[in-house]
């Protein structure tokens, strides 16, 4: 029996479950921009290509980088009106027509089925608001993924007033901190990032990574793989190994240096300066190495390591190398704020510290390179967690199950 028409609304849901997507991206960051939300989208855009969607991402210039081109398969739009740092210093004032009008030239290339915007709910109102109304223009749900919360109107106005179709929030801590604005909780959708586990694994060879710092060969190393910053913990970690470094004196602790970061308030120079001095107060020169790294000397670096440390001294949202480092197998060691406990669940896959306690941070550091066996159990429930909870391929379904839903409640282009 021919039913077409009879059950319109089960009929169009078909069609959206089974339709390959347009979908239109929006950050201000892509690599080589490094930080948590630029590593979480060149995860989950080439695993969207590879389920058969068609990606397009606009984000902010960087000097020597072409302003189009491919990444993996992704489709990567560049522009300044993009760029955090730059609009930082040039201000905001006057870009509302050019913004406009940059912005409908993408989205009249891509022709998107859905729009996905990541921290678009913070920097700049003219932005956002301008991307709301071409969604609603042209019909398209407009989904927000929050990778962090903030504590001030422009957060309250940018995340309340605007009509998102769906909001994506990283942990059930960025749920709660929306749902505090006064927002539907049906409308707040919480998925965890997810990790390239065939990139991170205990098996990467070490070989390059210890000859180019050979220092590091039959040390204790501790690795503190977030940016380098004041809000990443690092003064709690360099505090913590001057205690260690009265057990092991040939403790090594590495610390990863910031290059092309969007520094959105330019504290970095400040924090470094700091922590540069802290250093040299506890004389730890020869204890500490500082570079930049890059993606294949940090899973290096991930599997030289005893253990991994991320002593957040802030309201850490998610902490994406939390997932890095239990992928590589290695115990990590937390503090109890933000998204964190969420992940690592203490005496389980790591240790969960309170904040900014340098004492207890240095105990757990000690425990973990004295007990061996511990340390492994820990490593290894890690490696299993993200096996079966945490992988590409789940965070990527769950984002793409978001967009049909989305479309599912959208009234029909005409």
């Amino acid at each position: 029996m021919f039913l077409s028409g009879v059950f319109p609304d089960m009929e169009k849901n078909s069609t959206i479950i089974n339709k390959k997507l347009s979908i239109a991206q929006f950050h201000w960051g892509f690599p080589p921009i490094v930080g948590g939300v630029e590593t979480h989208l060149t995860i989950i855009l080439p695993q969207m290509e590879k389920f058969g969607h068609k990606v397009s991402l606009l984000t902010g210039s960087v000097e020597g980088v072409k302003g189009r081109y491919k990444y993996q398969g992704v489709n990567i739009y560049r522009s300044p009106l993009m760029d955090l740092n730059w609009l930082y210093k040039r201000g905001l004032d006057g870009l509302e027509e050019e913004i406009t009008r940059f912005f409908s030239s993408f989205l009249e290339e891509t022709r998107p089925d859905i729009i996905h915007t990541h921290n678009m709910h913070y920097f700049s109102k003219i932005h956002t608001r301008t991307l709301e109304h071409l969604a609603k223009e042209r019909n398209i749900p407009l989904i927000l993924t929050a990778h962090n919360a903030w504590d001030d109107i422009l957060f309250l106005e940018l995340t309340y007033n605007v009509g998102w179709s769906h909001i994506i929030a990283v942990s059930h801590f960025i749920k709660k901190e929306i749902v505090g604005l006064g927002i539907d909780d049906r409308k707040i959708t919480v998925i965890h990032h997810g990790i390239d586990q065939e990139q991170f694994h205990p098996k990467v060879g070490v070989t390059k990574i210890l000859k180019k710092y050979p220092q590091l060969k039959n040390k204790k190393v501790i690795f503190h793989p977030a940016r380098i910053g004041l809000a990443k913990g690092c003064d709690v970690s360099i505090k913590a190994l001057s205690l260690v470094k009265e057990r092991y004196p040939d403790v090594i602790l590495v610390l990863a240096g910031s290059k092309n970061i969007i520094d959105w308030g330019e504290t970095q120079q400040k924090d470094i300066a700091y922590l540069v001095s802290l250093i040299k107060h506890f004389k730890l020169e020869k204890n500490i190495l500082i570079d930049v790294y890059s993606l294949e000397e940090m899973r290096a670096l991930y599997a030289s390591s005893d253990i991994c440390v991320y002593p957040s001294s802030s309201a850490e949202p998610f902490g994406l190398t939390m997932l890095e480092s239990m992928a590589s197998a290695k115990p990590i060691i937390v503090t109890k704020t933000g998204g964190m406990p969420e992940i690592v669940k203490n005496g389980i896959n790591g240790f969960i510290i309170p904040l900014r306690d340098v004492e207890v941070l240095a105990e757990k550091i000690v425990v973990l390179l004295e007990d061996k066996r511990l340390s492994r159990r820990l490593g290894y429930t890690g490696r299993q967690m993200v096996e079966s909870q945490y992988t590409k391929e789940r965070v990527t379904r769950d984002t793409i199950s978001i967009y049909r839903q989305a479309l599912s409640k959208s009234p029909e282009k005409v």
